[in-house]
């Protein structure tokens, strides 16, 4: 390959941009003849779009007369295409555009958002700014690139999977996966609840209630451009990035990211000026069928425990717990979430727990989860699933793995509790799993004393209920397998999973 001089390669960057023209395989899909699309595949919805560069699944190299492309990358040939791209998230946006320029593999590699979108992340010019404007790719938006800018390459023969599957996944139709939910599989749906009720027969029960947020304000009044116009300027916070509200709209709007970006802030009512609780003039409530929330009893010092939730359609979380053992609280207040959940002691397919159940791991996105195991998933006798549309709020029991997608642009408004009959199972995780206790400020060293001794001063009775909860648990496993982790907390291993990290920058950010 010909080095040319530092000025020569600057001129054809803005040449080329200015000018131009141009995890789990999913090799199953397979490019028409002409490359304009794709089969349909009853799996998948309608047909999935034609890559914008020409890029093809791996599947169709074995159906294509023409040369590989990937034959032109010299020794990087012995990397595959998953190292490749994981060795490109090092480097800076010049060598990545360089480098780019080589060939049309390593151009079809070079211009994939998801290593643009850490080249933005690292960029000192974006880490201290939270307006700025979005151009519809982390890639568009680093270089400052209008549409009419952006290179189009020719890249008919690239054939990857790693390089195309993020865009099937970021086309593939969810809706499809919230449909003919079983009979047996459906989360229950009530119109309200009593807190004895919910004591007695609920608390360890996933359920929707369809009334119980109806006096809300905020049910009659917040909507995505409502909070636009009234909060532009505030910066909350999404995942690892703090933006304007402006500036995520501009986003949420004009994304196909695979795993779009999910606004989760946790300190939203100081922002937003929000009152909360019964009184005059307040934005909403706790609603009263949760009764006592034990956490309230730290005070100040309690961990973080409710937040704002803002995301556009496909956002959503990945299969996870919430933290510290806490049951919660999920009100949809504009759009649709589809929840599919799972008792603690399930077997999840997709999923990988380690045996200390710190980690949760799996190359998954929430679409290829969907595409890869869904089926498999809704099988199982434990699977529960259901649609939480505006004006509802659903309740997650301590301990119940759950996965949940945004079915359109949405507000939801989440809180984390700790009601009587989970006592004993925050108790044990505070005390046994220490080290994966979050929320709490850094100066609290320790969670589970500082509880003991507020429900001791405040709670005796329930402090020796609750003591005599973890008592029995920890003796009923024991008895059973010997001294390791409790039984609630301990799920089955099975098949292989992806990551899910609460923290998104702040040690202690959750996402419930």
């Amino acid at each position: 390959m010909m080095i040319l001089p530092s000025s020569q390669w600057q001129n054809r960057d803005r040449a080329l941009e200015k000018d131009g023209n141009g995890g789990q395989p999913l090799s199953h899909l397979v490019a028409d003849s002409g490359g304009n699309g794709y089969y349909d595949d009853p799996t998948l919805g309608p047909s999935i779009p034609p890559h914008p560069l020409g890029i093809k699944p791996l599947g169709n190299k074995y159906f294509s007369g023409s040369e590989d492309d990937r034959m032109s990358i010299g020794v990087l040939q012995a990397l595959p295409d998953e190292m490749l791209m994981q060795l490109l998230e090092y480097m800076d946006a010049r060598t990545l555009r360089l480098l780019g320029y080589t060939c049309k593999f390593l151009f079809a590699c070079c211009v994939a958002d998801d290593v643009w979108k850490t080249v933005f992340l690292e960029s000192s010019r974006f880490s201290t700014k939270s307006s700025f404007e979005w151009r519809g790719s982390w890639r568009a938006t680093v270089l400052d690139l209008s549409p009419e800018q952006t290179a189009r390459v020719d890249c008919s023969n690239v054939f990857s999977d790693v390089l195309h599957r993020p865009f099937v996944c970021s086309h593939i139709s969810l809706r499809q996966y919230t449909k003919d939910i079983p009979a047996a599989n459906q989360i229950d749906r009530l119109a309200d609840l009593s807190y004895e009720e919910f004591a007695e027969r609920w608390s360890k029960k996933p359920f929707i209630l369809t009334e119980c947020i109806n006096p809300w304000p905020v049910t009659k009044s917040w909507t995505v451009d409502y909070l636009l116009s009234q909060f532009a300027d505030v910066v909350f916070r999404a995942e690892a990035v703090d933006w304007s509200f402006a500036t995520y709209c501009q986003y949420m709007r004009n994304t196909r990211d695979e795993s779009p970006l999910y606004l989760f802030d946790k300190r939203f009512a100081e922002k937003m000026a929000l009152k909360i609780g019964k009184e005059d003039g307040a934005a909403y409530w706790k609603p009263e069928c949760f009764g006592p929330d034990l956490f309230e009893l730290l005070g100040a010092e309690r961990p973080a425990h409710r937040w704002l939730i803002i995301g556009p359609e496909r956002s959503g979380s990945t299969f996870h717990k919430d933290p510290n053992a806490t049951s919660a609280w999920n009100a949809v207040i504009q759009g649709a979430k589809y929840w599919i959940m799972f008792p603690p002691w399930a077997s999840v397919p997709g999923v990988f727990v380690s045996k200390d159940s710190s980690e949760v791991t799996s190359p998954l996105s929430i679409a290829e989860w969907l595409l890869e195991f869904h089926a498999e998933a809704r099988c199982l006798p434990e699977c529960r699933e259901g649609i939480c549309n505006a004006g509802e709020i659903l309740h997650v029991p301590s301990g119940w793995w759950h996965l949940v997608v945004n079915l359109e642009d949405g507000i939801a408004l989440t809180q984390n509790f700790v009601p009587q009959s989970h006592l004993g199972g925050v108790l044990s995780f505070l005390k046994e799993k220490a080290d994966q206790v979050s929320g709490f400020e850094k100066a609290i060293s320790d969670p589970y004393g500082l509880f003991v001794n507020r429900l001791r001063e405040e709670q005796p009775s329930l402090l020796e209920e609750g003591l005599k909860q973890l008592s029995e648990r920890k003796r009923r496993w024991d008895s059973v397998v010997g001294n390791v982790d409790s039984l609630e907390d301990q799920p089955q291993k099975k098949n292989t999973g992806f990551s899910f990290g609460f923290g998104f920058g702040d040690d202690d950010d959750e996402i419930p």
